[in-house]
């Protein structure tokens, strides 16, 4: 996708030097809540000192994709209470569809709703029915509606996108997610918050 946006060069890395030089962060997620949060404070803790200066103090472009997003939110419930960045307040929660055949995880495509009022430069060109991938047990519930910027129908909302200032996050994978999410990773690579 950079090259085909003039993106420049994508590097991926976990070196703190690397975080600090980089314009633009993307915090890809796999596995739970805790383990992640513990990786990075507690065996990578001037990796993720890195990320905060980027992104809180420099304002860089900042993007977290499954429990990368995740991480955004004050709370984690996972197997276990952890604090999380408290970067877009609310919790990480098990989702609980009301509808007893929906299994959990969640995983599968799902058609995006982008929530009322909502223009992101992210997300030109997406629009509600757009599909998106998720693999997920665990939802965002934000304190500030304002912050979800879309959701999906899992047997209750979802939150799908959450996103403030100079960060957005994605439940689903947009790297898995086809034309939805190549979109969306391009607008990613050129948005200038």
């Amino acid at each position: 996708m950079a090259a085909e946006v003039g993106g420049g060069a994508v590097l991926v890395s976990s070196k703190p030097d690397d975080v600090a030089r980089a314009d633009r962060i993307v915090l890809p997620g796999d596995g739970a809540f805790p383990a992640c949060r513990n990786a990075l404070t507690r065996d990578r803790a001037s990796l993720f000192e890195a990320i905060v200066t980027s992104v809180i103090d420099k304002g860089r472009p900042f993007m977290g994709i499954c429990v990368g997003m995740q991480m955004m939110a004050t709370w984690g419930r996972e197997y276990e209470d952890t604090r999380g960045f408290d970067w877009i307040g609310g919790e990480i929660a098990k989702i609980e569809p009301n509808d007893p055949s929906l299994k959990v995880p969640h995983m599968g495509w799902n058609d995006l709703v982008i929530d009322d009022g909502v223009h992101h430069p992210v997300l030109d060109g997406v629009t509600s029915g757009n599909h998106a991938y998720f693999v997920h047990s665990y939802s965002f519930r934000v304190d500030d509606p304002a912050h979800r910027l879309a959701h999906v129908d899992y047997g209750g909302d979802i939150t799908a996108i959450v996103g403030r200032d100079n960060m957005i996050g994605t439940q689903f994978h947009p790297e898995k997610s086809q034309i939805t999410g190549l979109r969306m990773i391009g607008n990613f690579l050129k948005w200038t918050p």
